[in-house]
Protein backbone atom coordinates (compact mmCIF):
# COMPACT_ATOMS: atom_id res chain seq x y z
CA UNK A 1 0.00 0.00 0.00
CA UNK A 2 1.22 3.50 -0.81
CA UNK A 3 1.40 6.49 1.46
CA UNK A 4 -1.62 8.18 -0.20
CA UNK A 5 -4.26 5.54 -0.84
CA UNK A 6 -7.13 6.60 -3.09
CA UNK A 7 -10.41 7.08 -1.24
CA UNK A 8 -13.38 5.50 -3.02
CA UNK A 9 -16.53 7.55 -2.40
CA UNK A 10 -19.33 5.53 -0.85
CA UNK A 11 -22.76 5.76 -2.42
CA UNK A 12 -25.56 6.17 0.09
CA UNK A 13 -28.05 3.40 -0.76
CA UNK A 14 -30.90 5.53 0.57
CA UNK A 15 -30.21 8.59 -1.60
CA UNK A 16 -32.08 9.17 -4.84
CA UNK A 17 -30.68 11.06 -7.89
CA UNK A 18 -32.21 14.37 -6.82
CA UNK A 19 -30.48 16.71 -9.28
CA UNK A 20 -31.64 14.65 -12.24
CA UNK A 21 -35.17 14.23 -10.92
CA UNK A 22 -35.64 17.90 -10.07
CA UNK A 23 -34.42 19.30 -13.40
CA UNK A 24 -37.80 19.66 -15.07
CA UNK A 25 -40.19 20.31 -12.16
CA UNK A 26 -41.82 23.64 -11.40
CA UNK A 27 -41.68 23.63 -7.59
CA UNK A 28 -38.29 22.20 -6.69
CA UNK A 29 -38.69 22.77 -2.95
CA UNK A 30 -41.98 20.87 -2.78
CA UNK A 31 -40.69 18.02 -4.93
CA UNK A 32 -37.52 17.86 -2.81
CA UNK A 33 -39.69 17.33 0.26
CA UNK A 34 -41.44 14.48 -1.53
CA UNK A 35 -38.06 12.92 -2.30
CA UNK A 36 -37.25 13.23 1.42
CA UNK A 37 -40.29 11.08 2.11
CA UNK A 38 -39.28 8.61 -0.58
CA UNK A 39 -35.80 8.23 0.91
CA UNK A 40 -37.37 7.71 4.32
CA UNK A 41 -39.54 4.95 2.85
CA UNK A 42 -36.45 3.26 1.41
CA UNK A 43 -34.54 3.53 4.67
CA UNK A 44 -37.29 2.47 7.11
CA UNK A 45 -39.20 -0.08 5.01
CA UNK A 46 -42.36 1.75 6.07
CA UNK A 47 -45.11 3.48 4.10
CA UNK A 48 -44.59 7.25 4.29
CA UNK A 49 -47.16 9.92 3.40
CA UNK A 50 -46.87 13.29 1.71
CA UNK A 51 -49.05 16.33 2.26
CA UNK A 52 -51.93 16.96 -0.13
CA UNK A 53 -50.70 17.87 -3.59
CA UNK A 54 -52.32 20.24 -6.05
CA UNK A 55 -52.85 18.87 -9.58
CA UNK A 56 -49.69 20.54 -10.99
CA UNK A 57 -47.58 19.16 -8.12
CA UNK A 58 -49.15 15.73 -8.52
CA UNK A 59 -48.23 15.77 -12.22
CA UNK A 60 -44.59 16.56 -11.35
CA UNK A 61 -44.51 13.90 -8.63
CA UNK A 62 -45.88 11.29 -11.03
CA UNK A 63 -43.13 12.05 -13.52
CA UNK A 64 -40.52 11.57 -10.80
CA UNK A 65 -41.91 8.27 -9.56
CA UNK A 66 -42.27 6.97 -13.11
CA UNK A 67 -38.46 7.21 -13.33
CA UNK A 68 -37.74 5.42 -10.06
CA UNK A 69 -37.41 1.69 -9.52
CA UNK A 70 -36.63 1.68 -5.79
CA UNK A 71 -39.94 3.11 -4.63
CA UNK A 72 -43.54 3.43 -5.77
CA UNK A 73 -46.39 5.74 -4.82
CA UNK A 74 -50.16 5.66 -4.82
CA UNK A 75 -52.46 8.68 -4.68
CA UNK A 76 -55.85 9.13 -3.08
CA UNK A 77 -57.96 12.12 -2.18
CA UNK A 78 -61.11 10.49 -0.81
CA UNK A 79 -62.97 9.97 -4.09
CA UNK A 80 -61.94 9.17 -7.67
CA UNK A 81 -62.18 12.68 -9.14
CA UNK A 82 -60.57 14.51 -6.20
CA UNK A 83 -58.26 17.26 -7.41
CA UNK A 84 -56.05 17.40 -4.33
CA UNK A 85 -54.51 14.07 -3.46
CA UNK A 86 -52.09 12.70 -0.91
CA UNK A 87 -49.36 10.18 -1.80
CA UNK A 88 -48.37 7.09 0.13
CA UNK A 89 -44.82 6.01 -0.74
CA UNK A 90 -43.26 2.61 -0.16
CA UNK A 91 -40.41 0.44 -1.30
CA UNK A 92 -41.15 -1.43 -4.51
CA UNK A 93 -41.21 -4.73 -2.63
CA UNK A 94 -44.07 -3.74 -0.31
CA UNK A 95 -47.81 -3.97 -1.06
CA UNK A 96 -49.47 -0.59 -1.50
CA UNK A 97 -53.06 0.51 -2.10
CA UNK A 98 -55.32 3.49 -1.37
CA UNK A 99 -55.98 2.24 2.16
CA UNK A 100 -52.39 3.23 2.93
CA UNK A 101 -53.19 6.89 2.18
CA UNK A 102 -54.19 8.41 5.52
CA UNK A 103 -57.08 10.85 5.07
CA UNK A 104 -60.11 11.89 7.10
CA UNK A 105 -63.43 13.51 6.19
CA UNK A 106 -65.16 16.21 8.22
CA UNK A 107 -68.57 17.84 8.06
CA UNK A 108 -68.84 21.62 8.56
CA UNK A 109 -72.50 22.05 9.43
CA UNK A 110 -74.40 25.33 9.73
CA UNK A 111 -77.44 27.20 8.47
CA UNK A 112 -76.26 29.10 5.39
CA UNK A 113 -79.74 29.85 4.06
CA UNK A 114 -79.36 33.61 4.53
CA UNK A 115 -75.58 33.92 4.21
CA UNK A 116 -74.40 31.69 1.41
CA UNK A 117 -70.80 30.50 1.67
CA UNK A 118 -68.56 29.51 -1.22
CA UNK A 119 -65.62 27.14 -1.50
CA UNK A 120 -63.34 30.13 -0.90
CA UNK A 121 -65.21 31.01 2.30
CA UNK A 122 -64.90 27.52 3.78
CA UNK A 123 -61.25 27.24 2.82
CA UNK A 124 -60.51 30.71 4.19
CA UNK A 125 -62.13 29.89 7.53
CA UNK A 126 -60.20 26.64 7.79
CA UNK A 127 -56.89 28.36 7.04
CA UNK A 128 -57.89 31.11 9.47
CA UNK A 129 -57.53 28.60 12.31
CA UNK A 130 -53.80 28.47 11.58
CA UNK A 131 -53.52 25.32 9.50
CA UNK A 132 -51.74 25.29 6.13
CA UNK A 133 -53.25 24.47 2.74
CA UNK A 134 -51.05 21.41 2.28
CA UNK A 135 -52.92 19.67 5.13
CA UNK A 136 -56.31 19.98 3.40
CA UNK A 137 -57.75 18.21 0.39
CA UNK A 138 -60.92 18.91 -1.57
CA UNK A 139 -63.90 20.78 -0.14
CA UNK A 140 -67.44 19.79 -1.14
CA UNK A 141 -69.90 22.66 -0.71
CA UNK A 142 -73.42 21.51 0.26
CA UNK A 143 -75.28 24.79 -0.21
CA UNK A 144 -77.32 25.99 2.76
CA UNK A 145 -76.27 22.99 4.88
CA UNK A 146 -72.55 23.74 4.94
CA UNK A 147 -69.71 21.68 3.48
CA UNK A 148 -67.58 18.58 3.77
CA UNK A 149 -63.80 18.53 3.57
CA UNK A 150 -60.88 16.12 3.36
CA UNK A 151 -57.98 16.70 5.76
CA UNK A 152 -55.05 14.84 7.26
CA UNK A 153 -56.35 12.74 10.20
CA UNK A 154 -54.28 14.55 12.84
CA UNK A 155 -56.18 17.80 12.16
CA UNK A 156 -59.67 16.49 12.89
CA UNK A 157 -59.71 17.10 16.64
CA UNK A 158 -58.17 20.55 16.22
CA UNK A 159 -60.77 21.64 13.67
CA UNK A 160 -63.60 20.26 15.80
CA UNK A 161 -62.69 22.78 18.49
CA UNK A 162 -61.15 25.64 16.47
CA UNK A 163 -63.39 26.03 13.42
CA UNK A 164 -66.52 27.64 14.88
CA UNK A 165 -67.65 30.14 12.23
CA UNK A 166 -67.76 30.55 8.45
CA UNK A 167 -68.73 34.05 7.30
CA UNK A 168 -71.36 35.08 9.87
CA UNK A 169 -72.64 31.55 10.42
CA UNK A 170 -71.77 29.46 13.50
CA UNK A 171 -70.67 25.98 12.48
CA UNK A 172 -70.18 22.60 14.09
CA UNK A 173 -67.40 20.34 12.86
CA UNK A 174 -67.44 16.57 13.26
CA UNK A 175 -65.64 13.67 11.63
CA UNK A 176 -67.66 11.55 9.21
CA UNK A 177 -66.84 8.32 7.34
CA UNK A 178 -65.19 9.01 3.99
CA UNK A 179 -67.93 7.04 2.23
CA UNK A 180 -70.48 9.61 3.46
CA UNK A 181 -69.00 12.33 1.26
CA UNK A 182 -71.76 13.70 -0.97
CA UNK A 183 -69.87 13.69 -4.26
CA UNK A 184 -71.66 14.59 -7.46
CA UNK A 185 -70.10 12.88 -10.47
CA UNK A 186 -68.90 15.37 -13.07
CA UNK A 187 -71.25 16.11 -15.96
CA UNK A 188 -69.91 14.71 -19.22
CA UNK A 189 -70.59 16.10 -22.66
CA UNK A 190 -69.09 14.28 -25.65
CA UNK A 191 -68.59 16.10 -28.93
CA UNK A 192 -66.60 16.06 -32.15
CA UNK A 193 -64.97 19.02 -33.83
CA UNK A 194 -63.05 19.39 -37.09
CA UNK A 195 -60.17 21.86 -37.03
CA UNK A 196 -57.45 22.99 -39.41
CA UNK A 197 -54.77 22.46 -36.75
CA UNK A 198 -54.19 21.11 -33.25
CA UNK A 199 -53.74 24.59 -31.80
CA UNK A 200 -54.80 24.99 -28.21
CA UNK A 201 -57.01 28.03 -28.82
CA UNK A 202 -58.89 26.35 -31.68
CA UNK A 203 -59.67 23.11 -29.86
CA UNK A 204 -60.36 24.67 -26.47
CA UNK A 205 -62.74 27.26 -27.93
CA UNK A 206 -64.68 24.49 -29.67
CA UNK A 207 -64.78 22.33 -26.56
CA UNK A 208 -65.86 25.10 -24.20
CA UNK A 209 -68.24 26.78 -26.66
CA UNK A 210 -66.70 30.23 -26.78
CA UNK A 211 -65.04 32.44 -29.33
CA UNK A 212 -61.46 31.77 -30.28
CA UNK A 213 -60.42 35.30 -29.34
CA UNK A 214 -61.93 34.98 -25.85
CA UNK A 215 -60.19 31.65 -25.34
CA UNK A 216 -56.91 33.19 -26.51
CA UNK A 217 -57.34 35.90 -23.86
CA UNK A 218 -57.87 33.25 -21.16
CA UNK A 219 -54.75 31.42 -22.31
CA UNK A 220 -52.49 34.47 -22.30
CA UNK A 221 -53.82 35.54 -18.88
CA UNK A 222 -52.74 32.22 -17.31
CA UNK A 223 -56.20 30.69 -16.83
CA UNK A 224 -55.53 27.57 -18.91
CA UNK A 225 -53.52 24.47 -18.04
CA UNK A 226 -52.64 21.43 -20.10
CA UNK A 227 -52.11 18.30 -18.02
CA UNK A 228 -52.05 20.73 -15.05
CA UNK A 229 -49.16 22.75 -16.48
CA UNK A 230 -49.83 26.42 -17.20
CA UNK A 231 -49.63 27.26 -20.90
CA UNK A 232 -49.78 30.87 -22.10
CA UNK A 233 -49.26 30.39 -25.84
CA UNK A 234 -52.50 30.16 -27.83
CA UNK A 235 -50.60 28.42 -30.63
CA UNK A 236 -49.46 25.58 -28.37
CA UNK A 237 -50.02 22.18 -30.01
CA UNK A 238 -52.17 19.70 -28.09
CA UNK A 239 -52.38 15.95 -28.56
CA UNK A 240 -54.70 13.03 -28.03
CA UNK A 241 -54.83 12.18 -24.32
CA UNK A 242 -54.21 15.75 -23.15
CA UNK A 243 -56.39 17.31 -20.46
CA UNK A 244 -57.21 21.02 -20.83
CA UNK A 245 -58.40 22.79 -17.69
CA UNK A 246 -59.83 26.32 -17.84
CA UNK A 247 -60.31 28.16 -14.57
CA UNK A 248 -64.01 28.40 -13.76
CA UNK A 249 -65.05 26.48 -16.88
CA UNK A 250 -64.16 22.85 -16.18
CA UNK A 251 -61.99 20.38 -18.03
CA UNK A 252 -61.72 19.07 -21.56
CA UNK A 253 -60.32 15.66 -22.45
CA UNK A 254 -58.90 15.21 -25.95
CA UNK A 255 -59.79 11.80 -27.29
CA UNK A 256 -59.07 10.15 -30.62
CA UNK A 257 -57.75 12.33 -33.44
CA UNK A 258 -58.13 11.43 -37.12
CA UNK A 259 -56.95 13.22 -40.24
CA UNK A 260 -59.67 13.77 -42.87
CA UNK A 261 -59.22 13.54 -46.63
CA UNK A 262 -58.94 17.32 -46.70
CA UNK A 263 -56.05 17.15 -44.22
CA UNK A 264 -58.07 18.53 -41.35
CA UNK A 265 -58.26 17.09 -37.85
CA UNK A 266 -61.39 15.36 -36.58
CA UNK A 267 -61.12 15.41 -32.78
CA UNK A 268 -63.26 13.62 -30.21
CA UNK A 269 -63.69 15.69 -27.06
CA UNK A 270 -65.19 15.09 -23.63
CA UNK A 271 -66.08 18.10 -21.53
CA UNK A 272 -66.25 17.61 -17.77
CA UNK A 273 -67.96 20.13 -15.52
Amino acid sequence: MGDNPTTIPQVDPFMLPRDELLKSVDDRDRMARILDRAEEAIKTWEVTPTDFLSPPDFADAKLMFDRLTEVKAIAWGGFPQAERQRLAIAREELPLDTENVAIAAIEIAGNFLFDTATHRDFLGSMLGTGIVREKTGDIVVLGERGAQAIVVPELVEFLETSLVQVRSVPVKVRQIPVDELKIQPPKRKEMTTVEASMRLDAIASAGFGMSRSKMADLITSGDVRINWKEVTQASHTVNSGDLIAVRGKGRLEIGDVAVTKKQRYRINLVRLK
